[in-house]
């Protein structure tokens, strides 16, 4: 799929501002770390800027296209599989982004998983501080 190849190059370049032609408005991405999705093009391109600044060294080591069903209509749509590899904060981090599509090419839900559990959450606390620091969440309060 094209749009796979794009989003692979933007990612590997660091290019966000190519990533918005690829997402659909209503694009939901589903993080390894939060239990809702993040939602808009707006919300998703700002997580993208926040992830592009905290991975070091990524790379995408795989490519494996399907179907798969969504999460939000149970619809079968075509997918793409990248698995990946980086670093965070010295933690190595294995992962994989799984796209699907909707029927114009574009991305419309994006799901992330990483592993190992450490990576998971030093990935976490550097995306949450940048999500903070760029104003797309608030401060958590400290109890």
């Amino acid at each position: 799929m094209e749009a796979a190849e794009h989003f692979r190059a933007a990612v590997e370049k660091g290019e966000l501002a190519a990533l918005g032609d690829l997402f659909t408005e209503d694009i939901r991405f589903y993080s390894p770390v939060k239990f809702t999705p993040f939602e808009g093009k707006p919300m998703v391109l700002g997580l993208f800027g926040v992830l592009l600044r905290t991975f070091e060294d990524l790379r995408y080591i795989g490519h494996f296209e399907g179907m798969a069903e969504t999460s939000t209509d149970r619809e079968q749509a075509p997918s793409v599989i990248l698995p990946f590899r980086a670093t965070v904060h010295g933690k190595q981090i294995h992962g994989i982004d799984m796209l699907q599509f909707d029927e114009t090419g574009r991305v419309k839900e994006f799901t992330v998983m990483v592993r190992p559990q450490s990576a998971v959450h030093a990935l976490g606390q550097a995306v949450l501080a940048g999500l903070v620091a760029d104003g797309l969440m608030p401060k958590p309060v400290d109890h």
